[in-house]
Order: C-alpha cells, then sequence, then structure tokens
C-alpha cells in the first residue's frame, strides 16, 4: 500500500515535468504558420512592405513587415484568411494561378488561405508600388440637411477603405423604390433635405452633430394663432356701454385674438439615443403680438371705464431658460440623476390636476432599476404672470412651492404606470393689482386683508392600459391652513379631497371614454374649516380639455371680484384669478361626468366629441356670498366637439377648431336671477341681453406652426 506522501510528490514532479516540457510535446500546436517573400515584376526581393493578414471569420487583424531581404513570416489561428498589403504597394496575384484548394484572387489580395493546425504554407507576395490612388468618396451625402462634417477624418492611407470620424454623416444614395420620379409622397429613402424642411433630417434641429462628434444645437420657432368668440354672463359695471340700460347684465359675447410666437436654442452634449444627455442650455423667448379683446362692455378688459371695450397689448417672455447637467449614471444600463436649474416646464402628474407651468425653479431627477422607477424632486420660486398673455413677468412673487414625485413603470401589468406625488404651496401674503387695474390678491370679496396659504397635497396617480382598457385616474388629500380666508373672515384649517377617472376602449380608428371628476366643496364657510378643493396651479386635460366650454371659458360672478370658474380650470374655486391670485379653499366643488369619443377620421383629421353633465357639490359658500337663500346643485350640459387637422402627416403644421355649449341648469340659473322663486313680475326680471334659460356658447381656432 502506498503512502498519501509518496503520491502527492509523484504528482508534483509530474507537473514540473509537463511545464518543462516544449509545447508540442505537451499538446497539439492549435496554430499555422504562413511565410514568404515580397517581390516586384522582375522578381527581386522588395523591403519594408506590411503585409496585412485579417481573420475572415472574426476580423482580427494582423501586420508584418517584409525584411531587408523581402521575407515575412507570420503565426496564426487555424482559419481562413485574406491577405493583402497596404500602401504604397498593391499586391498583384495572378488570377490564372493556382494558390490553394479555396482560395480565390481578389483586387488587391488574396481570400480563402486555410491554415490548418501545425501547418506552414509558403506565400510569395508579387506587389508593385504606386504614387497615388483614387481616393474613395461615399455614394452619396448624408440625408436631410446635414450641415459641414464636424470631425475631420484622417488621411486615407488605403485604397480600399476609408476612415471617417463623424459617423453621423456618412453618405447614401438617394434613390427611388417605387420608380416615383415625381416623389410624390412616396417611399423615397435617404431622401435630401434643405434647412426650412422639418420633416426631414437637419443639423438644425439636432439630428447631426454641429461641434465634434457629440455637440448638438436645437433651434426652432413655433407661431401660435388664437381665435376665440365667447358667451358668458358679463355685469354692466358703473357705467355702461349703452347709456339708457337700465339692465343688470351687459351684452355678454367677447372676441379674443392672440399671436404668440416662441423661439428656442438648445445646446447640449451627448449622445442621446443611447443615454440621457451629459449637459444641456436651453433657452426660449416668447412674444405675445398681439394680444386682442373686444368684450362689446365697460369694466371687462379694464377697471377703468373710460378705457372702453377693446384692449390691445404685447408682452416678451422666457418661458424656458436653464441649463442642466447629468450628475452620475446610477449604473451601465444608463440609468442616471441630473439637475436642472431655470426656467422650465414642470407638470406634476398625468393630467395636471394640480400643477402644471413654466416656472423659475430647480429641479433633480432621474432615473433607476433600469428605467423602470422615475423621480423628481422640484422647488420652483413662481413669477408673476401677465394678465392678458399668462405669459411669465420678470417680477417673483413671494411664492414657493415643493414638489417630490416618482413613477413606477409596468406596475401590476406592463403598460400601466403609478405615480406618487407630494407637494407643498408656501403663498405668502402680499397685495397685488392685474395689469388691467383689477384687485386679484387678496381677492377683492370679504375680507380683503392679505393672507397666507400653508397647504400639503398628497396624491397618487395612475396611467396606462390595462389589456384593452385604457385608464387614467387621481386621488388628492390636501391639508393645511388659510390665515384669513376672505369669504370665511377668519384662518381656516383645510381638508379637501378630489378624485378622477377616465377609462377607455379603441376599437379600429374609435377610442370611447367615459370620464368622472370629483372635487369636494365646503358645506359650511363660516365653521373655522375648509372642505373645498383647489389646485396650486391647473390645466387639466380632461373631459374634453380645451374644447370643453366650462374648461376653457372662465365665467366671472359679477359683482364679486372673483370667478365661478377660471379658465382652463375644471374647478369652481371662487378665486380672483387662477395666474396671479391665491388659492381659495371655501368653494363649492364639483360633480362632472364625461362621455365622449375620439375618431381618427384620416392620417390627417381626427374628430374629439363629448358631453359633460356637471353639478355642485355643495352650494353653501356660493349663497353666503351672494346673499342668496337657495341654489340648486345642477350647472348644466356641457356639449363640445373639436377637430384637429393636420395636412402634411406631422405636427409641424396643425389647425384646430372647436364649438361647445353650455346648456345652463337651475343651479347656474339659480346663480344669475332669482325669477324663477321671487320675482311677481317674470318679464321685469328677466334681462334681455341675457337670459339664464339661453345657452352659453363658444368657438374657437388655433393655427400652429412649428419649424
Amino acid at each position: 500500500k502506498r503512502r498519501p506522501g509518496l503520491m502527492c510528490r509523484a504528482a508534483l514532479y509530474a507537473c514540473l515535468l509537463s511545464l518543462c516540457l516544449p509545447p508540442h510535446a505537451a499538446a497539439q500546436d492549435e496554430r499555422g504558420r504562413i511565410s514568404g517573400v515580397v517581390r516586384d515584376a522582375s522578381g527581386r526581393p522588395v523591403p519594408n512592405v506590411s503585409v496585412r493578414v485579417v481573420n475572415q471569420v472574426t476580423s482580427r487583424t494582423r501586420r508584418v513587415k517584409s525584411g531587408s531581404d523581402g521575407s515575412y513570416f507570420v503565426q496564426l489561428e487555424v482559419g481562413a484568411y485574406r491577405i493583402t498589403v497596404d500602401f504604397p504597394f498593391v499586391a498583384g496575384f495572378a488570377k490564372d494561378k493556382s494558390y490553394g484548394a479555396y482560395a480565390r484572387v481578389i483586387p488587391g489580395g488574396l481570400e480563402n488561405i486555410v491554415i490548418n493546425s501545425g501547418q506552414q504554407r509558403t506565400l510569395d507576395i508579387p506587389v508593385e508600388k504606386r504614387e497615388g490612388f483614387a481616393k474613395q468618396k461615399s455614394d452619396g451625402q448624408p440625408t436631410g440637411f446635414a450641415g459641414g462634417e464636424s470631425a475631420d477624418s484622417a488621411e486615407q492611407s488605403e485604397p480600399d477603405r476609408r476612415e471617417v470620424r463623424d459617423r453621423w454623416r456618412i453618405g447614401f444614395p438617394e434613390y427611388d423604390r417605387y420608380g416615383d420620379k415625381g416623389a410624390r409622397g412616396r417611399d423615397i429613402p435617404f431622401k435630401r433635405g434643405r434647412w426650412y424642411d422639418p420633416y426631414n433630417q437637419s443639423v438644425l434641429k439636432g439630428d447631426y452633430p454641429i461641434i465634434g462628434r457629440n455637440k448638438f444645437m436645437i433651434l426652432s420657432g413655433v407661431s401660435t394663432t388664437a381665435f376665440d368668440f365667447g358667451r358668458t354672463p358679463k355685469p354692466t359695471d358703473v357705467s355702461s356701454v349703452n347709456p339708457g340700460s337700465a339692465e343688470f347684465f351687459g351684452h355678454p359675447e367677447a372676441l379674443a385674438l392672440s399671436e404668440t410666437l416662441q423661439f428656442t436654442f438648445e445646446f447640449f452634449k451627448g449622445e442621446t439615443v443611447f443615454k440621457p444627455r451629459n449637459w444641456a442650455i436651453k433657452i426660449s423667448p416668447t412674444l405675445s403680438l398681439p394680444n386682442y379683446l373686444n368684450a362689446r362692455e365697460n369694466g371687462v378688459v379694464n377697471i377703468d371705464v373710460r378705457r372702453g371695450t377693446r384692449r390691445t397689448d404685447t408682452h416678451f417672455s422666457f418661458e424656458e431658460a436653464f441649463v442642466e447637467k447629468k450628475l452620475f449614471d446610477v449604473n451601465a444600463n444608463y440609468d442616471f440623476v441630473s439637475v436642472r436649474v431655470g426656467i422650465q416646464p414642470f407638470v406634476s402628474d398625468f393630467r395636471g390636476f394640480v400643477y402644471s407651468d413654466n416656472n423659475l425653479g430647480a429641479r433633480l431627477f432621474g432615473a433607476f432599476a433600469n428605467n423602470r422607477y422615475q423621480f423628481n424632486l422640484a422647488y420652483f420660486r413662481q413669477l408673476e404672470k401677465d394678465t392678458n398673455s399668462g405669459l411669465n413677468r420678470f417680477e417673483s412673487r413671494k411664492q414657493n412651492i415643493f414638489i417630490a414625485n416618482i413613477y413606477r413603470q409596468d406596475f401590476i401589468r406592463k403598460g400601466y404606470t403609478i405615480q406618487a406625488t407630494a407637494l407643498y404651496n408656501d403663498d405668502r401674503g402680499t397685495r397685488h393689482f392685474d395689469r388691467n387695474g383689477f384687485l386679484v390678491r387678496p381677492a377683492q370679496v370679504g375680507d380683503v386683508r392679505p393672507h397666507k396659504i400653508g397647504v400639503a397635497y398628497l396624491g397618487i396617480n395612475g396611467d396606462g392600459h390595462i389589456g384593452r382598457l385604457n385608464l387614467t385616474h387621481s386621488y388628492y388629500f390636501a391639508f393645511g391652513y388659510d390665515t384669513l380666508n376672505p369669504i370665511a373672515g377668519k384662518r381656516v384649517r383645510v381638508r379637501s379631497q378630489m378624485a378622477a377617472a377616465e377609462a377607455s376602449i379603441d376599437k379600429d380608428y374609435l377610442r370611447f371614454r367615459a370620464s368622472f371628476l370629483w372635487a369636494s366643496g365646503d358645506k359650511n364657510p363660516t365653521d373655522g374649516r375648509a372642505t373645498g378643493f383647489d389646485a396650486i396651479l391647473d390645466d387639466p386635460n380632461f373631459i374634453g380639455g380645451p374644447f370643453s366650454f366650462w374648461n376653457r371659458q372662465g365665467i366671472r360672478l359679477t359683482q364679486t371680484g372673483v370667478g365661478l370658474v377660471q379658465s382652463n380650470s375644471l374647478l369652481p374655486t371662487l378665486r380672483s384669478s387662477k395666474l396671479e391670485g391665491q388659492a381659495n379653499f371655501v368653494n363649492p366643488g364639483i360633480f362632472i361626468y364625461n362621455i365622449g369619443a375620439d375618431a381618427e377620421v384620416t392620417q390627417r383629421l381626427k374628430l374629439v366629441a363629448n358631453i359633460n353633465y356637471l353639478r355642485f357639490h355643495r352650494t353653501e359658500s356660493l349663497e353666503y356670498l351672494l346673499f342668496q337663500n337657495r341654489i340648486r346643485h345642477e350647472i348644466g350640459l356641457d356639449y363640445n366637439i373639436g377637430v384637429a387637422y393636420r395636412p402634411f402627416l406631422i405636427n409641424n403644421v396643425t389647425f384646430t377648431f372647436g364649438a361647445s355649449v353650455l346648456q345652463t341648469g337651475r343651479g347656474f340659473r339659480d346663480i344669475y336671477t332669482d325669477m324663477s322663486r321671487n320675482c311677481p313680475f317674470p318679464k321685469f326680471c328677466e334681462p334681455t341681453i341675457i337670459a339664464p334659460n339661453k345657452p352659453l356658447y363658444a368657438l374657437f381656432a388655433q393655427v400652429k406652426f412649428v419649424f
């Protein structure tokens, strides 16, 4: 029986012996060799010729130079190889000569040279020297409007290849796939573009780098022309247009025209096709030129009735002006953390229920877990808004907004995203008159002393699809304080809620929708508890969005200095101004029920139709404010229809038209007349210019050009 020590020593001796033996003694050599002499046309050896050997499977390249006697030698792995020589020489293998079983002569070289294990092949290479060669060019120019090269390529050193460092501008030949020489909208791959063509690629809109290989510039411009004609209740004020008028209401129609021009310059670094950009600078000067309103009644366009019924003004603003920097990458899958500082757009949830604005702030944002989670931490120091255009002014107001949210994609089911969000509105009390002379902060109703608002919002939102069902939903709970609510006349504790949901199903070119929104109202305006829901600065795309009469038209409460509802809002908050006023949580709240349908009639034409039924949640705050003993809940039916037309199949040119009607309900009529209950002579109480039983309407059109 052998002892373990002897066995270990024997194994150790065997290992040492194997290390000392030459390679061919331990195992079969897995490499082959090729050698030969480089000769000129007369058969003389040619020194210093670079022989290039390329593996035809792995593309691995080996280069060796011929010696003083013209000889070369290279060891290679088993495989098939292509052999050529570098400029200024070119190989000239004879086409009628055999160089092996599979070898094939190609221009300037030889391919399919098979190297087997342990084999040594001899191959003499005939060469001739050239003084120059025709430099290779691409078959065409880059597609679109590419501009000049932003990274110079190296000088061509080989006849069959050219190094292109600007990979974005590799040329392609323009051709007509189906023979449509007139290019009448059919498939024309690699089509040439011009600088003014926004459809094809362009260096002006960031498709090609302008400096180096990863610095891009985007120049864009947007022209938005809007027309609005609406009919809403308007008071006669202290001096009516018609001196002989003794009626409470004046002419209800108003015509508005506006032209907004926005120019954008953006410069950034980063190959954003694959990963977030490293840094960016963006600035967007914006002009409202002009903004025209004809209201047909005094005291509407300006508090000074001597200004008449017409107004034309202009305004200049920056709607975007920020710098952005990526702080670090979270992982190798391009998750990141970045920061953005300056005037920037931000929407706190999917539909803009609580905060949607372009304003001055700082934002930390990013993603992790392979972009499944995204987050935002934002702070905004609100700028004052221009009264008539809604654009930013170069003046800060004492309002701070803090926002944090996190998104989780593919929550429960793929295609459905959930979001949790928290907001805090710190609105300090100041006194402010708008550009038309009206007091908007504090609201000109009840107790008009300045007051502070500190209200937090906690929300859960979802958006996406679960199977065939498209689903959007939101819920918010607001809590905090108002140091001196103007309607309650005292400090109030805020506790209010909002909920909304939309479900839709697609069938062919149709989408059928059903929506619901509830915002809580206040049942006792003087008890120190404010339970009416109000947003910070909302712009909801819901129940018809801009096509809805209730959402689009601001309706004033006559002789109160506040509005029943603000323009581009769904909430009847009784605040003086959505843009310049303060949130008010003593309000009636609302129920909105919606059914609608979208139809992609053609690729160019889209039709949107909605019917909304509106009711107040609580009417006690309205009764207290208007000194009426009873106001019913029904606001009415909102019928609206809209058409969006894209003549060139892209969003660079769009035409939008809409019409809406509010068939007023009993509650709405109770607000604007007392005829149905207490008037002894109905004809005496019913206004002849605007009767509450007549529908209110709005017509609008918008033309938008984007470059």
